[in-house]
């Protein structure tokens, strides 16, 4: 059964910081607390990405599509540990003001109705997670640069 997972938030960056860091592919390992390593191999469209999880346990996404226009960015996870046929992630970043963007982070998966429950809500919170990750991150190395 396909589900589709969305965690929207408004964070105190300007969209233009926010997507240049989205479109860099990598990096979440300082974003979600559950990657432990994030690695890319090759760029753009067709990229991947191996990570690993605190559990040991490795995901592994091709890069989709990456539209600067619009700042979409979408993978396929093609490797992964959770129960699922299929993932494709999504994030989509607006402007809402000079200092402020809007990220919508939303997962399309085809999960099992038996795992569905606990998988959905693992899934909302690590995006969730990640957002505010990516936030700190880019906050902090904002102020580095002003100190």
């Amino acid at each position: 059964m396909i589900e589709t997972v969305n965690v929207t938030k408004i964070i105190a960056l300007t969209s233009d910081k926010a997507w240049q860091a989205i479109a860099q592919i990598g990096g979440l390992e300082r974003w979600f607390p559950v990657i432990t390593d994030c690695q890319v191999t090759g760029c753009g469209v067709g990229a991947t990405r191996l990570m690993t999880l605190t559990s040991g346990e490795e995901i592994i996404d091709r890069i989709e599509s990456i539209d600067h226009q619009t700042k979409r960015f979408q993978y396929n996870r093609i490797k992964s540990p959770f129960p699922v046929n299929r993932y494709l992630g999504t994030v989509d970043i607006c402007k809402i003001s000079p200092d402020s963007s809007e990220i919508s982070w939303t997962v399309e998966i085809d999960v099992d109705q038996e795992q569905r429950d606990e998988l959905v809500g693992f899934i909302k919170q690590a995006l969730a997670d990640g957002i505010d990750g990516l936030e700190r991150d880019l906050l902090s190395s904002t102020t580095a640069l002003q100190i």
